[in-house]
């Protein structure tokens, strides 16, 4: 049995039927008949195998890592395996930089994580919501008090939960394994002795920002960076020796490119803000969206500050598309921040999460 993984395999016996599997093991019966799409439910054969839907597959009560992501991802496509998985492109070390797919519909969103390193906590809360949503579609319920079928075939929702791998194993401590890499980064740590090593790690392994690289005033960024000392790898802050060097910022901008969403939200720590501007630039019903955001987790709709107000991924996504872009700053602290405040965050982000779909 895997149950650590949400689910076990179970042979059938006789006098086995799916209604009398899911009284016993606790779970529903569409669960069960969506997880084996080629069992003949009214002709269970003996002796041959099925997956058995129970409890969580993704846990928020651990350190997560590219690792822990690989195995949810595909734990989550053999129990929900309508879900469409794909990569955009591999991190700096080779690491598949991974996408899910949710819904049906034509209109497409966007929302990522993990673009920083030390606010890795923002992957486990997209996965989260990928399986809640995906079993309130399978159970024919409700998210945040919408139709979740409703939902899904209306909206494809795309997901990359973790921009930065090689970061976020960094600052998790599984890159140590990875010789060459982790002593790359010490050496650029020690340039900045007044950043902890590494948990005020932000930047991907090559020392370089990811939400300081696209193409929307990234000389402003530069010119600001720059005066304040980073005008070389560090381990925040560094926005590059040009816009998009970097192979996991140009996957995200290429993935944009080669879609049409219609939102994006971006999803970073810590502060319990949302930013919704990009200079000038505001895009139809942007701040409504952002009202509504703002709403239902408790969080300040707010201007970016000057100083962090270039060369964003949602400052990039308003300017070339003119379409409301959202960087959410989830909870309150000093990042990294602890895991025990994910059921707090969860709970004052699904409304933001479903909205994004709601408001497409």
């Amino acid at each position: 049995m895997e149950l650590d993984s949400g689910y076990f395999y179970y042979t059938i016996k006789q006098y086995d039927t799916i209604y009398k599997l899911a009284n016993e093991f606790g779970t529903t019966v569409n669960r069960i008949i969506v997880a084996n799409p080629n069992i003949d439910i009214y002709n269970l054969v003996i002796g041959r195998q099925i997956i058995i839907p129970v409890g969580d597959i993704v846990k928020t009560n651990i350190n997560y890592n590219s690792n822990i992501l690989l195995k949810d991802v595909n734990d989550l496509k053999i129990v929900y395996p309508f879900l469409e998985i794909g990569e955009i492109g591999r991190s700096v070390l080779g690491k598949p930089l991974v996408y899910i797919r949710i819904g049906q519909g034509n209109r497409e969103v966007f929302y990522n994580g993990a673009f920083h390193a030390n606010e890795w906590i923002t992957t486990p809360v997209l996965m989260k919501f990928v399986e809640e949503y995906s079993r309130a579609f399978v159970n024919r319920s409700t998210i945040y008090g919408y139709n979740a079928r409703a939902l899904f075939y209306s909206t494809s929702l795309y997901i990359v939960p973790m921009v930065n791998p090689d970061g976020v194993d960094l600052v998790t401590g599984s890159i140590k394994n990875v010789e060459n890499a982790y002593k790359k980064a010490q050496e650029i740590s020690s340039n900045f002795p007044d950043i902890p090593f590494p948990s005020g790690w932000k930047a991907n392994i090559n020392g370089v920002d990811l939400n300081l690289q696209f193409p929307a005033g990234w000389e402003n960024a530069r010119e600001i960076k720059y005066s304040q000392g980073f005008n070389k790898p560090a381990p925040r802050d560094f926005v590059g020796y040009g816009p998009l060097t970097e192979p996991e910022s140009k996957a995200v901008y290429n993935f944009t490119l080669q879609h049409n969403f219609r939102l994006v939200i971006a999803y970073h720590t810590q502060g319990e803000e949302i930013y919704w501007k990009f200079q000038n630039f505001n895009p139809p019903n942007s701040e409504y969206i952002g009202r509504q955001f703002a709403a239902s987790s408790g969080y300040l709709l707010a201007d970016t500050p000057y100083n962090s107000s270039f060369a964003g991924y949602k400052d990039w996504f308003i300017q070339s598309f003119n379409r409301p872009g959202y960087t959410i700053e989830a909870g309150m602290g000093e990042n990294p921040l602890p895991i025990s405040q994910f059921d707090n965050i969860y709970e004052n982000n699904i409304g933001i999460l479903t909205l994004g779909l709601v408001n497409s």
